[in-house]
């Protein structure tokens, strides 16, 4: 089984002009495909078509399915009662309503998230937002701002784009939700969260992020989603949380491609 993203487009206007502009259209693709063969985004190997994986990759790909916990949106390995939360979540209460999680973060979800993250896959984000939107089901009935995890503008200049931004966007445009990726802003230069355990983490970017000015008028007491790439401790997203609720938002619900489950590898 091969997961693929087409690269088609519906082409507006019908007759004979819609005909021939598809005609043109799938001539341009067949044209890209020989040029630049359709690829594996986790491997590299040969695919039909597209942006998707192997049919070996797509079995290392774990979704995050019920059941879980309905806070942390960790998986339990046998359902526990509708009332059930997860150790972690008792232990520590987050600020968020929910997290949700497309996949475990593991092998094949770390190249995607390596590929889009540093290696300009940006076309990776399409195809992780539709597992994203699939996750987070429960949300979107409320219709909710869909906000990015900032990067620090240094940071950004590096790497000229921030991939939570594109999942957003990717979001935005599949469900016909608002995003604003300037409602909260990194404005303190923090080193990478990598390497560094949970309370490292924490401190790491306590105080690292702010609100627009504008943001009560922006939110006006409406649910949020925070969209990042992947959930490890969730000290990034819980931080950002905090900074929401105090610029108005009604409640925080957090979206991510991958999450770390305990006892994992976590990301190096």
């Amino acid at each position: 089984m091969v997961l693929m993203e087409s690269g088609a487009r519906e082409v507006k206007g019908g007759g004979f002009a819609g005909l021939v502009l598809q005609g043109g259209r799938r001539a341009a693709l067949a044209l890209l495909d020989q040029l630049y063969p359709p690829a594996c985004a986790a491997c590299g190997m040969p695919i039909a078509e597209g942006v998707g994986l192997c049919p070996k990759c797509f079995a290392g790909l774990v979704p995050i399915t019920a059941p879980l916990c309905p806070v942390l949106g960790l998986p339990f390995e046998a359902t526990l009662g509708p009332d059930a939360v997860s150790a972690e979540a008792l232990a520590d209460p987050p600020p968020f309503a929910r997290a949700r999680a497309a996949v475990r973060y593991g092998e094949v979800a770390q190249s995607l998230v390596t590929r889009l993250k540093y290696g300009d896959r940006t076309e990776l984000a399409q195809f992780c937002a539709r597992l994203m939107a699939g996750a987070g089901h429960e949300f979107w009935p409320a219709r909710p701002l869909l906000v990015p995890v900032p990067l620090h503008r240094s940071r950004l200049r590096f790497r000229r784009y921030n991939q939570s931004h594109l999942l957003a966007k990717a979001l935005g445009r599949q469900l016909g939700l608002d995003v604003d990726p300037f409602l909260v802003r990194r404005h303190k230069k923090t080193r990478s969260q990598i390497g560094l355990s949970g309370d490292g983490r924490a401190r790491n970017v306590q105080g690292a992020f702010s609100a627009h000015p504008e943001a009560l008028v922006r939110i006006r007491g409406r649910r949020v989603v925070l969209v990042d790439d992947v959930y490890t401790t969730g000290a990034t997203v819980k931080a950002v949380t905090r900074v929401l609720l105090r610029s108005g938002a009604s409640e925080v619900d957090v979206l991510t491609f991958a999450r770390v489950v305990s006892g994992e590898e976590v990301p190096i």
